[in-house]
């Protein structure tokens, strides 16, 4: 992971050098603040089916280079050797194909939990593409080193929203995971899943409450032996600034 994390290190540097060369009305800087009944991340619990607080911070500056961090509480076990803490560390492009409708973000993403022992290998990288046609987005992410030692990762889903009303919108998600070396996390006998999310998400000002169902078609013990693959109702309020 050392190798990884330098390569982190290296890219935010290097982008953060160019960002000072970069005419200030160039730069858009934004922030968001979130917090959750169950931080779900590809349909599986990072929080131990309990509440979660959650924050970030990006940067974009023309002609349409970002970079980013994103954290929130986590709690995989009870003694706390597995941290509590993960920070995503992303830096990209996205930008619309000429004047149309289709556009396309493509980017690195670095997962890092401070506070892991070391001994779960759970710091890892994935580089991310998606493609766009106005609320319709389709994309995949790579791993070579997924989350608990499970080798090479792949992963492709479908996002579609759509408006109720002027404030109310509808979310839906579905998600495939493949995984080299599912017996990492997952049950012995598994090493791909479906995740799924369905939202109704109602927006006031700058505040989202979002009601979600999420889950997965994994079966009970199927993720390190507890049922944080299973179905679960989440609700989330999260600002942007």
């Amino acid at each position: 992971m050392f190798n990884k994390k330098m390569l982190t290190v290296a890219v935010a540097t290097a982008l953060t050098a160019g960002i000072s060369a970069v005419p200030a009305q160039a730069l858009e800087v934004s922030g968001n603040v979130a917090l959750t009944t169950d931080y779900k991340f590809r349909g599986i619990s990072q929080s131990d089916e309990s509440a979660a607080i959650q924050g970030g911070f990006d940067v974009s500056f023309e002609p349409g280079f970002y970079v980013g961090t994103w954290g929130s509480s986590v709690d995989f076990d009870d003694d706390g050797s597995l941290g509590s803490l993960e920070l995503d560390y992303y830096a990209g492009w996205s930008g619309n194909i000429g004047d149309s409708d289709f556009g396309i973000d493509v980017g690195y993403l670095f997962y890092d939990y401070p506070g892991d022992d070391g001994d779960s290998e759970g710091d890892y990288q994935e580089f991310y593409g998606s493609v766009s046609w106005k609320d319709l987005t389709v994309g995949a992410a790579y791993s070579d080193d997924y989350y608990a030692e499970t080798d090479e990762f792949w992963y492709v889903y479908g996002d579609f929203s759509f408006p109720l009303l002027d404030a109310l919108t509808v979310g839906l998600h579905v998600g495939y995971n493949m995984i080299e070396e599912g017996e990492g996390f997952l049950s012995s006998d598994e090493d791909a899943y479906t995740d799924y999310k369905v939202g109704v998400t109602y927006s006031w000002s700058d505040i989202d409450f979002e009601l979600a169902w999420v889950g997965t078609d994994l079966d009970d013990d199927d993720v390190f032996g507890t049922d944080w693959g299973d179905d679960a109702a989440v609700f989330t309020i999260s600002r942007s600034m």
